[in-house]
């Protein structure tokens, strides 16, 4: 049965119980009572999303925290909104909804976001007076406003990803084969000690003088260390590419072979990757 309630100092929640008692006092001592009991909730189901226990056999990956104000049209949009941000989740970037609401974006939200750093998402409601977007815009808050859920999930996906830290993995940037091998005496000891010069060509990718190079044969790993001097037609380089001749020297390492294969490695970054599909689900890949 629909009723009419005055003197609300906000929109209540849907599921919310009205209670009747004797007294204005009381009224506002269960009002504050409650408000208590809610906030601990709240901050109990934070922490509880934001602990895991890490497995020590494996190396824990570095999660950053994404927090977030939504506000909404109907509290049923509200909770659809946070459900679909939070299915945004992943093994780098943790999305935390601090605050959730119905209405329009206001200043509080503003003082909020500032305070906590977070992203604001205002969902089928009205666009921000003028000065509400000049004072986001000069803290540098920022304001995701949409109808589509699917743009809604699609702007903040990419968000995330330009946010996550990324995963640093090593990849074999290129691969040169010993073609012929040159021994360097060394004639003092102002000159140094011998060093072997391996007469490579790049076979794959490209050769950096300041990656790490490994050295295999017949496909095993006999050496891993860096390389000392890169050099094409007499001449110092940095880089040398594929189907070239080379001459390059790797540290401390004495035992080469015509036949041994030397790999660059190199270092990259790889970022998550944000991914739909045609039915309309989204998802980030790590």
């Amino acid at each position: 049965m629909p009723v009419e309630i005055e003197g609300l100092k906000g929109l209540p929640m849907a599921g919310d119980d009205i209670t009747v008692v004797d007294s204005e006092e009381r009224a506002r001592m269960l009002s504050a009572g409650r408000k208590k009991k809610l906030e601990k909730y709240r901050l109990r189901k934070m922490d509880e999303q934001k602990t895991e226990i890490p497995d020590p056999s494996e190396e824990v990956a570095v999660r950053i925290e994404m927090p977030m104000i939504v506000k909404a049209d109907v509290q049923g949009t509200v909770q659809a909104v946070t459900d679909a941000l939070k299915s945004l989740n992943s093994a780098q970037v943790f999305v935390n909804i601090v605050h959730v609401g119905v209405g329009p974006i206001s200043q509080s939200d503003l003082d909020l976001a500032q305070a906590c750093g977070a992203c604001i998402v205002g969902f089928n409601v009205r666009s921000p007076p003028s000065s509400i977007t000049l004072a986001a815009t000069q803290a540098s808050i920022k304001i995701k406003m949409h109808r589509v859920i699917y743009h809604l999930l699609e702007d903040i996906g990419n968000l995330i990803v330009e946010k996550a830290p990324g995963t640093f993995e090593t990849q074999v940037a290129g691969e040169a084969q010993v073609l012929n091998i040159f021994e360097l005496k060394g004639r003092s000891k102002a000159k140094g000690d011998d060093v072997k010069i391996a007469g490579c060509r790049v076979i794959d990718g490209r050769v950096t003088k300041s990656s790490t190079v490994r050295l295999l044969r017949s496909g095993e790993v006999v050496f891993e260390g860096s390389c000392t001097s890169l050099k094409r037609e007499k001449q110092d380089v940095e880089t040398v590419g594929k189907g070239n001749e080379c001459g390059l020297v790797i540290s401390d390492c004495f035992d080469l072979q015509i036949g041994d294969i030397i790999q660059c490695l190199e270092q990259v970054n790889r970022k998550p990757k944000f991914i739909s599909s045609e039915s309309g689900a989204v998802r980030i890949e790590c």
